[in-house]
C-alpha cells in the first residue's frame, strides 16, 4: 500500500544506458554483465571538428550523454538512471582521425599508418538521474597507444574493401578484421574497442553506484565459462 508524503523508492538496480549507436560497446558492456539499453543522441559530431583530440572526444561524449538525458529526465518518475556517452577518436600525427569519410580517405589512412603508432582516445561521460537528487556527472577520457602493422597494399585494400574501417573512428577495429594488422598496445584493449572498463569503473565510483549492482541485472549462467 502505497504512504502519503513518502519519497519516490530507487529501484535495486539503475536503468543502464548507453547513448551510442556502437555494437561494439554494446557487445563489450554486456560481457561485462549490464544490460545497457540502446538510445542514439543524434548529436552533430561536427561541432567537435576544430577541437584538440582529447577535447574533442570529451566533447562529444558529454554532448551525446547530456542529449539522452535529455529525454529521459521526465519519462521514467522513481526510477534511477545512468546514462553513458563515449566517443572515440584517433590523434595521429597531430591530426584528429574519426570515422572516414569514404574507401579514398581509409586508403590513405591506412597506407600513412601502417608501420607506425597512433592513440586512440575515447571519452566517457556518466550522468546520474534519480529521483529527488541533483543530477551528477563524471567525465574521463582514457588514451591507448596502438601500433599498426606493416601491411602490404594488397592488405590494406582487401580490408577497405570489407567495409569494417568505414564504420569506426581511425578506420580500424581492435576486436575484429583490423586485429589482423595490429602489432599491438599499450593501455586498456577496452578503451579501443569504444569504453575503457577501468574509466567507466572510477566513474560509476564517483556517482555513487557499486558495480555489483549493476550485475545484478544480468546474473551469468551457472557453471558458463568464457574460457
Amino acid at each position: 500500500m502505497a504512504v502519503l508524503g513518502a519519497a519516490p523508492r530507487v529501484s535495486a538496480v539503475p536503468r543502464f544506458v548507453l547513448a551510442s549507436a556502437s555494437p561494439a560497446r554494446l557487445r563489450l558492456l554486456r560481457a561485462a554483465g549490464l544490460t545497457p539499453e540502446v538510445i542514439v543522441s543524434g548529436v552533430d559530431e561536427s561541432v567537435a571538428a576544430a577541437l584538440a583530440p582529447r577535447e574533442a572526444c570529451a566533447t562529444l561524449a558529454r554532448l551525446k550523454a547530456s542529449a539522452v538525458a535529455a529525454l529521459l529526465r521526465d519519462s521514467g518518475p522513481g526510477t534511477e538512471m545512468l546514462v553513458l556517452g563515449c566517443d572515440s577518436v584517433l590523434e595521429f600525427d597531430g591530426e584528429v582521425h574519426g570515422k572516414p569519410a569514404d574507401e579514398a580517405q581509409a586508403r590513405q589512412r591506412w597506407r600513412r599508418m601502417r608501420g607506425r603508432s597512433a592513440t586512440l582516445h575515447t571519452g566517457h561521460c556518466l550522468l546520474r538521474l534519480a529521483p529527488g537528487e541533483p543530477e551528477v556527472v563524471a567525465e574521463e577520457v582514457g588514451s591507448t597507444l596502438v601500433r599498426f602493422a606493416d601491411a602490404s597494399d594488397e592488405e590494406i585494400e582487401a580490408y577497405v574493401h570489407t567495409g569494417e574501417p568505414l564504420r569506426v573512428a581511425g578506420s580500424f577495429t581492435i576486436d575484429g578484421l583490423g586485429g589482423w594488422f595490429l602489432d599491438g598496445i599499450t593501455g586498456d584493449a577496452g578503451n579501443v574497442v569504444g569504453v575503457s572498463l577501468p574509466v567507466l569503473r572510477r566513474l560509476l565510483h564517483r556517482v555513487g553506484v557499486a558495480i555489483p549492482r549493476l550485475w545484478a541485472a544480468s546474473p551469468a549462467p551457472a557453471g558458463e565459462s568464457t574460457y
